[in-house]
């Protein structure tokens, strides 16, 4: 560093550490991104700026790395630990090229390296945003003063007074020198390739952090209204109302104020700092996971659809806050109409938030207005939220999801968008939902209260410590991909104005959404809470001492550890007794004593709520729990056994709790369960012959509790269909729920979803797409009724059955 820049820093340094509050991107860049703080670093800078030296040094100390404003020593020589690709911008016209300044440090860097020969240095690159400003459309004099990141030295102090609290530094994946090395490339050659990767990895990184330039509001209307795919729905609606021309757009206009989001920055930069404090208020920390795979994505080029469950009203604030906190441009979110009430409508709209209709039957126009207001979003690369499942989940399991919004993606996609679309799963978990009671009085038939400042306000005094949050981000979607594979010839059916829909249309969207709602179970986040809740509702009474209840969540531990659901599930590093003791903390579980020890338990309201936490992992041991009541209740003893068993109801279950396991994957998980069992010492395995563990047989019934409920609900509706095999869907439907309300008062059945009539009827579709409910008399169908009846029935608690069997007498 020449004297005279090292004369600015060390004035400057005091004024920026007071106005400057950097927040880092991703929160720990040396793991994330495998930055080694042993190996030499050099830093490469968009813009050559002093205040982002500063800003960095400070970050680099925080995380043990080098300084970037201490030199570098490579063959006895000093160089800067830094290159600019942008050079510092003058008061008055342009910078001056940087092009040869920085390669020419770069051909030093390499020449000198290579002279070296082992001699490996990590070229890091760096990016420092002060705010998160993507600009409009056109220039403005505030945009002139805060939104050009290559800025003068007057318009950096501004930046840096008015949004240094707001400075984002975002770390990218070194660059290997001993690797850029590795070929035949001059030195020259490598130099200006380096310099020409750096400047398109800042470009894109911009995109990534700041999204695209917002679109004018009169302007989207404009454009929607001129739009040619609009046309024919205009024509027809007012030849329909018998309105003009100007009556028609005015119409449109309406709609389109109905529908769109009015996105705002700095309501994002006031709404971070509010929602760091709520989080903090709320939550003891939010856990993320492969938040670097999307990061890549964005990066990529790509169109971003974030899909995450729908949990509670708060998804709406947690995922777009992670978002924007893992340096990537908050998407427009989909928002039923319910949630555009006063104050909190304006609000959402200016975070982004567009809102829906719950249905578009009746108005073709309005079904049309928002089509195009979509794809005018896909079109100008913003990057969208929605939730598939079309409403909040009342019992914690995921819902049948409704495939307007993937169909409307995919008619996007045939509208020749000219960047690839991907969807993004995103399992959101909580140890505390708040409206969880509420569910629960909606599930018994309570009417739903409808959202209002009242709701919001009852919340806010409710406001306390309620654990942690997950946010887990799924195995991505390459819609251009998967249908490529299966539809190869879909290309065909382009067509930028004609809405398409062609045959392959309907089969498809259902298949991309069911791999969704599959792929955000394949990165479930398994909690204190939910573990316990689990253990604990597999015990008779609800009532377990301590010690075996720390007993079975190790087990279940073991089992998510050594058998991995998936590589994208989350599993608490600690033990069986730290999960327990966070658990206890957050007061959901009663703690009694007595001269043997301490007991844990639920009492029946308690048991009611755990359920809801249960289900948000149940489809994780929904196949252990069933190849352990094959061993407890059907006394099978053969590992083939076993497997047949489990394999011949897999499909039931698949659909229910979307599992993602093809037949091979099965077949091998399944022979992993059994070993890990018998590693468990809950079972013996003898020349594939299969033997309980006596003395650890509580154990395993525990275990086979989990998948009871299903179990006895399939009961339930095949006893029926056996019974009357003419019986219609609509009574089917009825008379299951009618049993099942029985089944609960009489066996102490606390889980809501259990008589819920969306959970049967989601398991009567399953009957009916697999062939087993066709509401006729069929002599084949009824003899495989009668097998899946007596597979079924065997894996019930005797007394559960004699009551199935004694209600259809």
């Amino acid at each position: 560093m020449s004297n005279s820049l090292s004369h600015w820093v060390n004035l400057l340094r005091w004024p920026v550490r007071l106005l400057v509050k950097s927040k880092l991107v991703p929160r720990d860049p040396c793991t994330e991104l495998g930055i080694d703080p042993q190996k030499p670093v050099v830093y490469i800078l968009k813009t050559e700026s002093i205040t982002d030296l500063i800003a960095l040094e400070r970050i680099a100390k925080k995380l043990g790395l080098p300084n970037p404003n201490t030199p570098i020593s490579i063959g006895g020589k000093a160089l800067p630990r830094y290159f600019s690709v942008h050079g510092r911008m003058p008061f008055v016209g342009k910078a001056a090229p940087q092009d040869e300044k920085s390669i020419a440090g770069f051909s030093e860097l390499v020449h000198l390296l290579r002279d070296e020969k082992q001699h490996d240095i990590q070229l890091v690159p760096v990016a420092l945003f002060w705010g998160r400003k993507p600009g409009k459309e056109d220039s403005s004099v505030k945009a002139a003063v805060l939104e050009d990141d290559q800025a003068s030295w007057l318009r950096k102090f501004m930046m840096v007074l008015f949004l240094g609290r707001d400075n984002f530094v975002r770390f990218s994946q070194p660059i290997s020198m001993a690797q850029m090395l590795d070929g035949r490339s001059s030195d020259e050659r490598i130099a200006h390739k380096l310099s020409r990767l750096a400047r398109f990895h800042f470009y894109r990184l911009a995109q990534t952090m700041l999204g695209p330039k917002l679109v004018y509001r009169n302007s989207l209307d404009k454009r929607i209204i001129k739009s040619p795919a609009l046309g024919p729905a205009m024509e027809e609606y007012g030849a329909q109302k018998k309105l003009t021309t100007e009556q028609i757009h005015d119409e449109v206009s309406k709609m389109v104020d109905e529908i769109a989001a009015n996105y705002s920055e700095r309501l994002l930069r006031i709404g971070d700092r509010v929602l760091s404090w709520l989080w903090n208020k709320l939550y003891k920390g939010i856990n993320i996971a492969n938040a670097e795979r999307v990061r890549q994505l964005s990066q990529d080029g790509e169109e971003i659809i974030y899909v995450p469950c729908h949990r509670s009203h708060m998804d709406y604030l947690l995922l777009s806050y992670v978002i924007y906190r893992q340096g990537m441009a908050p998407p427009h979110i989909a928002a039923g109409i319910n949630l555009s009430f006063w104050p909190a409508g304006p609000i959402f709209r200016r975070g982004g938030a567009f809102f829906m209709r719950r249905t578009f039957k009746g108005n073709k126009l309005y079904a049309a207005v928002f089509r195009e207001y979509l794809h005018q979003l896909f079109n100008n690369g913003y990057s969208v939220k929605y939730f598939t499942e079309g409403g909040r989940s009342r019992t914690g399991r995921l819902l049948n999801p409704k495939t307007g919004m993937v169909a409307m993606t995919v008619q996007g996609l045939l509208r020749g968008l000219d960047r690839p679309i991907t969807m993004v799963p995103v399992y959101l978990g909580y140890d505390h939902v708040m409206e969880v009671s509420t569910y629960h009085g909606e599930l018994k038939g309570k009417s739903k209260e409808k959202e209002s400042m009242g709701q919001v306000f009852k919340t806010l005094r409710k406001l306390k410590n309620f654990g942690r949050a997950y946010v887990n981000f799924g195995e991505p979607i390459s819609l251009n991909k998967h249908l490529d594979e299966t539809v190869p010839d879909w290309r065909e059916s382009i067509n930028p104005i004609e809405l398409q829909k062609p045959s392959w249309l309907t089969p498809t969207v259902n298949d991309i959404a069911n791999k969704v709602m599959t792929n955000i179970n394949n990165c479930a986040a398994v909690t204190s809470i939910t573990l316990t809740a689990l253990a604990v509702l597999g015990v008779e009474r609800r009532a377990i001492a301590k010690n075996n209840l720390i007993a079975q969540l190790d087990l279940y531990l073991n089992l998510l550890r050594k058998v991995p659901y998936t590589q994208d599930v989350t599993v608490p590093n600690e033990s069986g007794a730290e999960l327990l003791e966070q658990a206890i903390e957050l007061d959901k579980f009663t703690v009694t004593n007595d001269e043997l020890g301490d007991v844990i338990s639920l009492n029946t309201s308690g048991a009611v709520t755990m359920t809801y936490y249960r289900n948000n992992i149940l489809h994780l041991f929904a196949l252990p729990s069933l190849i352990a009541a094959s061993l407890v209740y059907k006394n099978m003893t053969t590992k083939q056994e076993v497997s047949s068993l489990v394999s011949g109801l897999y499909p039931l279950i698949k659909n229910e709790l979307f599992l993602g396991f093809e037949q091979e994957q099965l077949t091998q998980y399944i022979e992993n369960v059994l070993e890990q069992m018998a590693a468990s010492n809950l079972i013996t395995i003898d020349d594939n012959r299969v033997a309980i563990v006596a003395a650890n047989k509580t154990q395993l019934i525990i275990m086979a509790q989990h998948i009871q409920e299903t179990l006895q609900r399939y009961a339930i509706v095949l006893k029926i269909m056996q019974k009357k095999p003419n019986i219609e869907r609509s009574a089917l439907s009825h008379d299951s729920h009618v049993l099942a309300q029985r089944l609960s008062n009489i066996h102490g059945i606390n889980a809501p979803e259990f008589f819920d009539k969306n959970v049967l009827s989601t398991f009567i579709s399953g009957l009916k797409e697999l062939d087993y409910f066709t509401g006729e008399q069929d002599e084949h169908n009824n003899e495989e009724v009668m097998q899946l009846v007596e597979t079924v029935t065997s894996l019930l608690r005797p007394t559960v059955l004699a009551t199935i069997k004694a209600s259809l007498n």
